[in-house]
């Protein structure tokens, strides 16, 4: 675990939540891109700007579903995930890529190694106290050019779930206004690149009843 990053109180029972819902996540289709052109368009110039600059890392890559789309992109991507389960899956369903089992708070990322950091719906059960020096952790392991891409929902306040993708869960969703993202990124020293908006995902059964999600691009400067 890397010195300055907190390991969260709650690490072992969200990681044992995520082992738990992993089978139906996989079953149900969770995080399909097909339906979804405009999180494919973030994601492909995402791709065009960074596939040049080195590996990138999808933290909280869950069954590799979005890792996969990135290496059809041209990219050198791996993915970590907290669920040993959750890796065991992507691991079977892309066996040509690499994946880890690590939490985002346990990851030794050498200075400017990455050309490209991903978040994609994957950070936001870190307490809010956490996520800066998470998102610090990303900015640095950057090269000069190199971006983080970020995926959450938009709200205010925490959800405690007890359910999720039929299956009983303990974990908080931290909710999160577009603002207060961007300025945890400028506090990590990355500049923005871009900003989408998007209503919930009304065909996941798990949706929360939020305003929506966002999806957040920023580069390290140089």
């Amino acid at each position: 675990m890397s010195d300055s990053v907190e390991q969260p109180a709650d690490l072992h029972r969200v990681r044992a939540s995520y082992d738990r819902v992993a089978d139906n996540y996989v079953a149900m289709g969770i995080g399909d891109l097909s339906p979804a052109p405009w999180l494919r368009a973030a994601l492909g110039a995402f791709a065009e700007d960074v596939r040049a600059l080195g590996p990138v890392l999808d933290v909280g890559c869950g069954p590799g579903t979005v890792t996969a789309h990135l290496a059809e992109l041209g990219v050198d991507v791996s993915g970590v995930d907290l669920s040993p389960r959750m890796i065991a899956y992507a691991r079977r369903l892309h066996p040509g890529l690499r994946f880890v089992v690590a939490s985002a708070t346990e990851l030794d990322l050498a200075e400017a190694s990455l050309g490209g950091v991903l978040g994609w719906w994957s950070l936001f059960n870190l307490p809010r106290h956490v996520l800066p020096d998470v998102l610090t952790s990303f900015a640095r392991a950057l090269r000069p050019g190199g971006q983080l891409l970020l995926g959450m929902h938009v709200g205010d306040g925490d959800v405690e779930r007890t359910e999720v993708y039929g299956e009983p869960v303990t974990w908080t969703t931290h909710l999160w206004q577009p603002r207060q993202l961007a300025a945890l990124l400028a506090r990590a020293g990355l500049q923005p690149v871009a900003e989408l908006r998007l209503p919930p995902p009304a065909a996941e059964p798990s949706a929360l009843a939020l305003p929506g999600q966002v999806v957040l691009a920023a580069r390290r400067p140089g």
